[in-house]
């Protein structure tokens, strides 16, 4: 018997963690909860990811003592972050406690600015540029000088696309949407220290990207945070060593 499981969707697919206090003692993933379940044997408490309503910011990462870790959620502008990427945040946390400033968490259909302080998720910004870069075929490296053109003149993007898209150019395809999600997002990284999650720290090519604008970057790989972010778990609901 464990202590407690953890279960949850990654946006790919269901993964579960069965944990000793803080400690994973053996992991799985399937198609379903069944699936991601199978072979656990009894656990003691199930602890949800993305379970209840989201919390508004300005909120606390670390969760309550409910029966699962909730999104986020913003008003103005609106805004939706799943528990997920909430446990990908809590983790960069853990391991940089009372750090302050922004961390960018590239998911397969969305990217997530967050503005951190105190272990609080201050505020938020999500776009869609990894669906539309998937949509219009745009493919890696992005155009360099398509990152500064929509960058500079964001309000050209759908001319910016179209030319790209004539003339046969992927690679300027995704310059332009990053260029202009980078425009949109410029409160979140002008003058701020900015923290990469990326499974391959920069897809996409936000890394290079913000790298030419001069901005302090660390790059993180989301799975060396998630250990962080269960121990984190595992001391608030009272399963720590």
């Amino acid at each position: 018997m464990t202590d407690w499981a953890v279960i949850g969707h990654d946006g790919q697919r269901h993964r579960a963690f069965a944990l000793s206090g803080p400690r994973v003692t053996h992991q799985s993933s399937g198609a379903d909860e069944a699936a991601a379940l199978a072979g656990f044997g009894a656990t003691q408490r199930l602890y949800r990811i993305g379970e209840g309503r989201p919390d508004t910011l300005p909120c606390p990462l670390l969760p309550g003592h409910g029966p699962g870790l909730a999104g986020l959620a913003q008003d103005l502008p609106a805004d939706v972050i799943d528990g997920w990427v909430r446990l990908i945040l809590l983790g960069f946390a853990a391991r940089h406690p009372n750090w302050d400033g922004v961390v960018c968490v590239l998911c397969d259909t969305l990217s997530h600015w967050v503005h951190l302080s105190a272990d609080e998720a201050v505020s938020c910004q999500s776009f869609q540029t990894p669906t539309l870069a998937s949509a219009l075929g745009a493919t890696m490296p992005p155009d360099s000088a398509a990152i500064s053109d929509s960058l500079s003149r964001p309000e050209r993007l759908a001319a910016h696309l179209r030319s790209a898209q004539v003339t046969g150019t992927p690679g300027a395809l995704s310059g332009h949407l990053l260029g202009a999600e980078l425009a949109a997002a410029r409160p979140y990284w002008l003058g701020q220290s900015v923290a990469l999650i990326a499974p391959d720290g920069g897809a996409l090519g936000y890394g290079d990207a913000l790298a030419a604008q001069g901005v302090p970057l660390a790059r993180h790989d989301p799975e060396s945070l998630l250990p962080d972010a269960l121990a984190a778990l595992a001391q608030v609901l009272g399963f720590s060593d």
